[in-house]
């Protein structure tokens, strides 16, 4: 009779799609049910249950390197069952398994599951997996079946604050940047906790949970075998194929730039470069063996065996070559041109710190006067007087003295010699800015007052090398700002909060949390291991850049100044004085630039334009009203604990957006996505075009500016190219730099690109619809960028060195093939 019964039951067909790691095979121990929207019994909130069915003989596939089991299933549901909402997985599978996706045939419709999904087994989570259908709802439109699977799956990704966390937890929490330092290695490995103090605020990271250190209790152990064995929930991780290509790509880049010189790797002897010419052999194909050998020793202890064994495979079958970066492609020595100089500050990589001149002389908040007056820069203003160049919007200044100052006397310290600097900036008839004055600065043996250089251009002599020698100052302070603030900082630390809050608070089922989903793949790893090898101490970040130990305090100090509705692109303009107000109604800005060939405002308001209108033509499909937006609950949560926990040091401040209204939350979601999409691409993926040259891009100096009358100024006059070489860091240092920016500007194979998603994504045509759209406007921008870099009146989009400007290009059309440094593309997500 139970034979027959089941016969006669309705039957819902799917398949469920899962890639393949190792040799496992799900078998009977792999069992799907799925959950109606339809309520078992009136007011339970729990839906309705088909009978298990279970993965076997299963149809394999390969596409682009990856394996994948496509298993039929068929699913033995009650007539009056309903609508399927949701999938419940169990795997008593001894292996992880990775879920792709899942689709059910019901009622002449096809119901899509977009799982992309660790599953451990149960004997280790205790927990059987929800994958929700890809119908969005908001919490006031929750099928009644599909309720208490909505609460309770958000209510285990919370978890507990307790304990430390295992490589299957799925547990979204926060906690301080207090496993910076390693006291237990000793005193000058210990460093302050970041985060939950006045004097070092700094956004939230992921909870791991581990136990405090010996010497200090306020900071977390470095425990596990593996230097890149850290906590990140299973879903945040790099896929494996990512993670061996991102080691491979790290460990050939380190073997290839690491000075050859046996003796330097064990005495720690390093020199500097002495001629131009000898820079470029970094570039050749030459590699040492002991360099290698060194480097393999490294990896070894720092990754599992398997993945070591992998990557050394790899480098043997795959050797990289890595071409000369394009800033001395075209022209060796364009980068020394002052007009390239310019250029970069406003198509470089850090193009977001110039700024339009408010008052001359500049002055800091104290109301201390720039030691640069009129009679430095009149004589280069095209017979313009200083008003009347400041009336007509033509000074600029790039201005890395304020926050530098009260740290110049520790960062001085073990043969650093760095200033703090002002560069003044003017804009000619044809949109190029020329420097016109560079004040370096130090503190007085007093430490209180300053004491002051002003240097101006000048074409011959020793007036025209010294003049060389304050810019690689200036460019040392820019690629110090990139690296911590610009960079790091303004993009991947802020960013995190957000997706541990969506994780926290947003179901997936949620249209916001579909909407964010993809701008977050792969942050919280690649941030996890920023904490292991890079912004740690001791880490690549704080051997190669000027500030040293205090790089992180640095970074927490600019966090005060932080406001999250500053960092869209029109609001950032106007704070910066590089765009004016535009009332015309046909503006989507509101901004127009001051001038026309600054070619991230021009490219990024395009940008910017395109990601508000998809934003806001999704957001009026789920929020009719601002009610709408009131009433949501999950919104109302998630906002709530950005504000109050995630980024809990800057609560008070007034700035912040109350989410009571659809425009709110349009500016607030298109502000996010600009910043993990658009603001990173401009920053990271030139790095290799402009610093992997590392005179044009220097992290740190060796020398002061020699004064007449002293040792180091007859030196300098006897070999001024000798002595700018020596100022700059030594061999050692430009080869971990030159390793780094090549890393972290290479696409992997699983890029997603802005205007990219999988074409099941959503079950909503309407949404489809206006993402196909979106697409479509992206294409059109990549034309614009085009057309813009070939016209030769808009000297800023190449320059001198003939490098056009494509940290804005989308490269919507990019494939998985197209991978390596591209030097254009804008990844849905900070994702490197």
């Amino acid at each position: 009779m139970e034979h027959q019964r089941r016969r006669q039951a309705p039957v819902i067909k799917g398949e469920v799609v899962i890639i393949r790691h190792g040799h496992s095979v799900p078998g009977k121990s792999v069992s799907v049910h799925v959950c109606s929207c339809t309520e078992d019994n009136p007011g339970s909130g729990r839906g309705r249950l088909s009978e298990s069915a279970y993965l076997k003989h299963g149809k394999s596939n390969t596409i682009n390197g990856i394996k994948t089991t496509t298993y039929k299933v068929k699913l033995h549901v009650d007539p009056e069952f309903g609508i399927p909402g949701a999938l419940v997985i169990k795997s008593q599978n001894k292996h992880k398994l990775f879920i792709q996706s899942a689709s059910l045939q019901t009622f002449n419709q096809t119901i899509h599951f977009d799982c992309n999904s660790w599953m451990y087994p149960f004997k280790k989570t205790k927990a059987d997996r929800v994958f929700f259908s890809n119908t969005s709802y908001l919490p006031n439109q929750t099928p009644s079946g599909l309720m208490e699977l909505r609460k309770n799956e958000l209510k285990s990704l919370r978890g507990k604050r307790t304990g430390e966390r295992k490589e299957w937890d799925r547990i979204y929490d926060y906690d301080y940047y207090n496993d910076l330092g390693n006291p237990d290695k000793g005193r000058k490995h210990t460093r302050p906790v970041l985060g939950g103090s006045v004097s070092h605020p700094y956004p939230r990271r992921l909870r791991t949970g581990r136990p405090p250190s010996n010497e200090d209790p306020l900071t977390e152990s470095h425990s596990g075998k593996d230097n890149l064995d850290i906590y990140v929930p299973p879903d945040e991780r790099f896929s494996p194929k990512k993670l061996s290509a991102f080691i491979l790509n790290s460990f050939q880049a380190t073997i290839h730039f690491l000075s050859p010189e046996e003796k330097s790797l064990f005495q720690q002897d390093f020199s500097s470069f002495h001629t131009f010419e000898e820079t470029h052999r970094m570039f050749s194909s030459n590699r040492s063996h002991a360099v290698e050998e060194w480097v393999k020793g490294i990896l070894k202890k720092g990754v599992p065996e398997e993945l070591y064994r992998e990557v050394i495979h790899a480098n043997k079958k795959n050797p990289l070559k890595f071409p000369l970066p394009q800033i001395i492609a075209e022209n060796g020595m364009a980068w020394l041109d002052d007009e390239e100089f310019g250029r970069q500050m406003l198509a470089g990589t850090n193009p977001t710190r110039i700024q339009c001149l408010e008052e001359f002389p500049p002055q800091d908040k104290n109301g201390v006067k720039s030691s640069i007056k009129r009679s430095h820069i009149e004589h280069n203003l095209d017979d313009l007087t200083v008003v009347e160049a400041m009336n007509q919007w033509r000074l600029f200044i790039l201005d890395h003295h304020d926050y530098l100052m009260p740290y110049i006397s520790r960062i001085n310290t073990k043969g650093v010699c760095v200033y703090a600097s002002r560069t003044l900036l003017f804009l000619r008839s044809d949109d190029t800015l020329k420097p016109i004055a560079i004040e370096l600065s130090l503190i007085g043996s007093n430490d209180v007052n300053e004491i002051n250089r002003v240097f101006v251009p000048s074409s011959q002599g020793t007036e025209a090398a010294l003049w060389q020698l304050a810019k690689a100052h200036v460019a040392t302070n820019d690629s110090v700002h990139h690296h911590l603030i610009s960079h790091w900082l303004q993009t991947h630390a802020v960013v995190e909060p957000f997706i541990i809050a969506t994780r926290r608070q947003l179901s997936e089922m949620h249209p916001i949390h579909r909407l964010l989903n993809p701008h977050f793949k792969d942050t919280m790893h690649i941030n996890a291991l920023a904490r292991r090898i890079l912004i740690n101490s001791g880490g690549i970040l704080e051997k190669i850049l000027f500030s040293g130990e205090v790089s992180m305090e640095l970074s927490s100090e600019l966090y005060k100044g932080w406001r999250f509705d500053e960092q869209g692109l029109p609001a950032d303009l106007l704070k910066r004085g590089m765009a004016l107000e535009d009332a015309d109604p046909d503006n989507p800005t509101g901004v127009q630039l001051l001038f026309e060939d600054y070619p991230y405002g021009a490219d990024g308001l395009e940008i910017w334009t395109a990601i508000k209108t998809w934003v806001t033509e999704f957001c009026i499909v789920f929020y009719k009203d601002d009610n709408s937006v009131q009433t949501d609950s999950e919104l109302q949560a998630w906002w709530w604990e950005i504000r109050y926990v995630g980024h809990g040091d800057k609560w008070h401040e007034e700035w912040w957006y109350q989410m009571t209204t659809c425009s709110t939350l349009i500016e607030t979601l298109t502000i996010l996505i600009w910043i993990a999409s658009a603001i990173h691409a401009s920053v990271n993926f030139g790095q290799y075009t402009y610093a992997g040259y590392p005179l044009n891009r220097p992290t740190l100096c060796r020398k002061f500016i020699p004064k007449e009358g002293t040792f180091e100024y007859a030196e300098f006059l006897k070999d001024p190219d000798k002595y700018y070489l020596k100022m700059l860091p030594d061999t050692f240092e430009m080869s971990i730099g030159v390793a780094l920016v090549e890393v972290l500007s290479r696409h992997t194979s699983d890029e997603v690109y802005l205007g990219q998603r999988p074409s099941e994504w959503t079950d909503n045509e309407e949404v489809r619809h206006k993402f196909e759209k979106f697409n479509g406007t992206l294409k059109e921008i990549e034309t614009k960028i085009m057309s813009r870099n070939g016209d030769p009146k808009l000297k800023n989009r190449c320059g001198p060195a003939k490098v056009p400007f494509n940290g804005l290009y989308p490269d919507t059309s990019n494939i998985a093939s197209q991978v390596g440094m591209t030097g254009k593309g804008i990844p849905n997500s900070i994702s490197i």
